[in-house]
C-alpha cells in the first residue's frame, strides 16, 4: 500500500499545496483513500504507517469520520461503513449516466450472458460507473469505482482518441513515475521493466508500451470500437464501444462486454459480440437524447449546524474542518451537477469563505473541477469514487446487517437474526445472526430453514406478499410486526419487523428471540420492539445507500 503523499498530507512546504487548502480535509481524504485501497479495513497503527500521520492525528480523523457515519470502530480496526457511499452516490447522481443507461447494460448482460460495464474517463485512466456481472465460477471482479490505466483497457483506447497533447504528456509522466501500475490496486502490477541493456527480447519497455497503445488508439479512431486482448491479465478479453453525448458528440462513457478466452477468443469478439453491443449503444444514445431534464432532489440541510453541535459535544476529538469539507461534496447530486460557490454555501449552510476553502482543497485533490459549459461553477469528478466506493459496491444485505445485529444483541442481551423468504414462500432462510453469552439461548445457524408460517420472521414477510389474510398475517400487516409465542418450540418467543428496500418492499426481516421465562409478551412489545425497529431502520438506511446504484443481494 502506498504511503500518503505530500499532496495528501500537505505537510511539505512548497509541495504545491494551495495556501488556502484545508490541511485536516486533505489528511482526512487521504485516510479514506488508504482505507479503500486496503479493502475497507485497517487498524489505527496500519493507518498510521500507511499515511505517515501521527497516531493522535489518525485517532482524531477516525473519530470524526465515525461521527459522520463514514467509518465504525470495530475492536482494533477502523472499518468503512455504507454511510461513506453518500459521497460516491452524490457523484453518480449528478452524472446521471448510471440511472439513464444502467438498465440497458443489465439487459445486454442478460441477453449475452456476459458481464457488461460502463466506464468514464478519469484523466489518463478509466473508472467504472456501472457493472452488470454474471455469477459464475470464472467471473469478473471489477467493482464500481475501480480505476484502471487507460493503456491496459479497451475503453482507454477509445477515450484516448480525444486526448490532447497535454493529456498524452500527463500519461507519459505517470507511466515514467509508475511503470508497474502500482497506483492502480484493481489490476495486477506489470512485471519489472527490463534494463536498457537487456537482450532477451522483452518488449515491456516504456517506448514499446507507448507504441502499442498508440496503435490501439489509432485503430479505435478508425474503427469506432476497441478490443482488450488480455491486456490486464491472461484470459480476460473485452470489446468496447463509445456512448456519445448528443449535445457535444464527445464520448460520454464507454460500454464494454467482458468475457474470457475459453468462451470468446479476442479475434472472435467483433463478430460474436460487437453487433449486439452496437445496438445497445445506439439505444443508450437515444435515451440520452430523449431524457427529460432532471428534477433536483432535496439538498442536504442543517449540515453546518450539525457539525457545530458535534464539535461542542466531542471537543478536540471532532475535526470540524474535515467534517465541513466532506459535507461540501454532498451538496452535489441529481439535478445539481454544477454548483457555484454561492450554491454550495446555500445548500450546506456554511459560510462562503468556508465553502470556498473546501472547494479549493477538493479541486487540488482532484475531487472537483471547473464545470464544463458553466461559468464559475464546480462539478464533482470520478475521483470522488476513490473515497470508499469500490470495497462497498459489492456488499450483501447480510454483511450490511451484521454489525447492527451485534449491536442489537448486545443492547437487549438476546439473540438477533436476519432472514429471507425462500422462493416458494413456504420457508424462511437465516442469512445473518448475532448471539449472546447466555447458557439458555437461541442458536439457529446461518443457512438454516424453518416453516415461514410458524415464525415471526416468516409471518412479517408473508404479510407483505399479499398472502391469504389469515388472522396472524392480518395482525402482522396491521401492526407492522409479528409476535410468535411458543408456536415453533415450547418456551420460545420472538418478535420480528420487516426490512424494506428502496421501493418499500419487504426483502428481509429481523427478529429478537427470547425464552418465555425471561420476558413476558408485554415486555417483548414494550422493550424489545422499539430496539428492533431502530435496528431495522439502521439496516434499511444502509441498504438504501448501498443499492442506489448497484444491486445488493439479499443472501
Amino acid at each position: 500500500m502506498p504511503a500518503m503523499t505530500a499532496v495528501e498530507t500537505g505537510a511539505r512546504a512548497g509541495a504545491g499545496v494551495p495556501a488556502e487548502a484545508v490541511g485536516p480535509l486533505v489528511r482526512g481524504v487521504g485516510v479514506l483513500r488508504r482505507l479503500a485501497e486496503a479493502g475497507g479495513t485497517l487498524s489505527p497503527s496500519a493507518l498510521e504507517r500507511a499515511t505517515g500521520l501521527a497516531r493522535s492525528t489518525v485517532d482524531r480523523i477516525t473519530a470524526t469520520l465515525a461521527r459522520m457515519g463514514y467509518v465504525r470502530l470495530d475492536g482494533r480496526d477502523v472499518v468503512l461503513t455504507p454511510g461513506v457511499l453518500e459521497l460516491g452516490n452524490a457523484y453518480l447522481a449528478a452524472l446521471r449516466l448510471p440511472a439513464l443507461l444502467g438498465a440497458r447494460a443489465d439487459a445486454l448482460a442478460d441477453e449475452l450472458d456476459e458481464s457488461v460495464s460502463l466506464a468514464v474517463a478519469d484523466r489518463d485512466g478509466i473508472r467504472f460507473i456501472h457493472q452488470a456481472t454474471r455469477r459464475r465460477a470464472l467471473s469478473v471482479s471489477f467493482r464500481i469505482g475501480d480505476l484502471l490505466p487507460a493503456e491496459r483497457t479497451a475503453p482507454g483506447a477509445l477515450f484516448a482518441t480525444e486526448w490532447t497533447e497535454r493529456d498524452w504528456a500527463r500519461w507519459r509522466t505517470r507511466r515514467a513515475e509508475d511503470p508497474r501500475d502500482t497506483a492502480f490496486p484493481a489490476v495486477p502490477p506489470r512485471p519489472e521493466p527490463a534494463p536498457a541493456h537487456d537482450t532477451t527480447g522483452t518488449t515491456d519497455t516504456a517506448a514499446a508500451v507507448e507504441a502499442a497503445f498508440a496503435d490501439r488508439v489509432g485503430a479505435a479512431r478508425r474503427d469506432g470500437w476497441a478490443v482488450d486482448d488480455q491486456l490486464i491479465e491472461p484470459g480476460l478479453v473485452a470489446v468496447s464501444a463509445p456512448v456519445r453525448d448528443p449535445r457535444t458528440g464527445r464520448v460520454a462513457c464507454v460500454a464494454s462486454v467482458v468475457s474470457h478466452t475459453s468462451r470468446h477468443p479476442a479475434a472472435e469478439l467483433p463478430a460474436a459480440l460487437l453487433p449486439r453491443l452496437r445496438t445497445a449503444v445506439a439505444a443508450m444514445e437515444a435515451d440520452l437524447r430523449t431524457a427529460p431534464p432532471p428534477e433536483p432532489g432535496p439538498a442536504p440541510a442543517g449540515l453546518a449546524t450539525w457539525t457545530t453541535a458535534s464539535k461542542q459535544e466531542l471537543g478536540r476529538d471532532f475535526v470540524e474542518s474535515l467534517a465541513r469539507g466532506l459535507t461540501v461534496l454532498t451538496a452535489f447530486g441529481e439535478g445539481r451537477p454544477a454548483l457555484s460557490l454561492t450554491d454550495v454555501a446555500r445548500a450546506t449552510g456554511l459560510p462562503r469563505a468556508t465553502a470556498r476553502r473546501a472547494l479549493l482543497t477538493h479541486e487540488y485533490l482532484g475531487l472537483v473541477a471547473a464545470a464544463p459549459h458553466e461559468d464559475r461553477a464546480f462539478a464533482l469528478t470520478p475521483r470522488v469514487l476513490d473515497l470508499g466506493f469500490p470495497p462497498l459496491s459489492r456488499t450483501t444485505l447480510p454483511r450490511l446487517a451484521e454489525p447492527h445485529l451485534r449491536a442489537l444483541a448486545d443492547r437487549v442481551a438476546e439473540p438477533a437474526a436476519l432472514a429471507v423468504l425462500t422462493a416458494d414462500g413456504t420457508e424462511i432462510q437465516y442469512t445473518a445472526g448475532a448471539g449472546t453469552g447466555g447458557v439458555l439461548t437461541v442458536r439457529i445457524p446461518v443457512g438454516a430453514r424453518l416453516p415461514a408460517a410458524a415464525t415471526s420472521l416468516g409471518r412479517v414477510l408473508l404479510a407483505d406478499t399479499g398472502a391469504p389474510a389469515v388472522p396472524e398475517l392480518a395482525d402482522a400487516r396491521a401492526r407492522g410486526y409479528a409476535l410468535v409465542d411458543e408456536e415453533l418450540e415450547s418456551g420460545l418467543r420472538s418478535v420480528a419487523v420487516p426490512v424494506r428496500d428502496r421501493t418499500g418492499r419487504a426483502v428481509a426481516a429481523v427478529n429478537v428471540a427470547t425464552h418465555a421465562a425471561r420476558r413476558s409478551l408485554e415486555d417483548c412489545v414494550e422493550h424489545l420492539l422499539p430496539a428492533l425497529r431502530a435496528t431495522a431502520d439502521d439496516i434499511q438506511r444502509d441498504l438504501h445507500r448501498a443499492s442506489r446504484f448497484t444491486k445488493v443481494p439479499t443472501t
